[in-house]
């Protein structure tokens, strides 16, 4: 068996997929101040996080480390970078270019995680044909065209809330593999499809929740 076949056999715990990009970018820094190797508990001491955890997360991961002295760093991030996906682009497209939709298309920083937003769509009219940050915009009635050309695996939806699970419907129809999920609504999606809800408001709502107990 090879090394991508090996992958796709293994069930990486969820929390596991999560704490892998913390690891990832303090790594990232060491080697910019130029350190070489990293063992498990400097990651733990700046990330929180206990050591034999950081071990058994990084054993998900083709890369060995060496007793006492630790990962060599260069491995580490290229291994990492790989597992968790961010070397092979994945084309996207944006449902719902309001401020946070537009926000996104923005951010130049998606790519380099393999996150490739190639078009936006949204139903108001003076938005069709314009382009933010170089990115099309268009009505969503040219969804379909547009899949046709580009073949997007992935669907962000940031549209009202009233609207997630009919948009969400029509772009699970037109081929979206996965849906990253920035509504509050909870979308019924058929069981191929990933999706991944991001809810701003419910982050808030517990970072709000904590303040208030701190307080009291």
């Amino acid at each position: 068996m090879d090394r991508d076949a090996s992958k796709i056999g293994q069930k990486v715990p969820e929390p596991t997929l999560r704490r892998l990009p913390w690891y990832l970018a303090f790594v990232k820094l060491l080697r910019g101040k130029g350190e070489t190797m990293v063992s498990s508990t400097q990651i733990s001491k700046e990330i929180n996080v206990d050591a034999s955890q950081i071990a058994k997360d990084l054993s998900f991961v083709n890369v060995a480390g060496k007793t006492r002295v630790g990962y060599e760093i260069d491995a580490l991030v290229d291994e990492l970078n790989d597992f968790l996906g961010f070397t092979s682009p994945h084309k996207a497209f944006i449902f719902g270019v309001g401020s946070l939709g537009a926000a996104l298309l923005q951010d130049t920083g998606l790519r380099q995680y393999g996150l490739d937003i190639v078009a936006g769509f949204d139903v108001r009219e003076d938005l069709d044909g314009e382009k933010i940050n170089g990115i099309p915009v268009y009505h969503i009635r040219h969804f379909q065209t547009q899949q046709k050309r580009w073949n997007a695996t992935i669907g962000i939806l940031t549209v009202p809330v009233d609207k997630a699970q009919e948009v969400a419907d029509e772009i699970v129809a037109g081929g979206i593999r996965g849906l990253w999920n920035f509504t509050p609504f909870r979308i019924r999606v058929p069981e191929h499809i990933v999706i991944q809800n991001t809810s701003i408001y419910a982050h808030l709502a517990v970072m709000f929740n904590r303040l208030n107990s701190i307080n009291h």
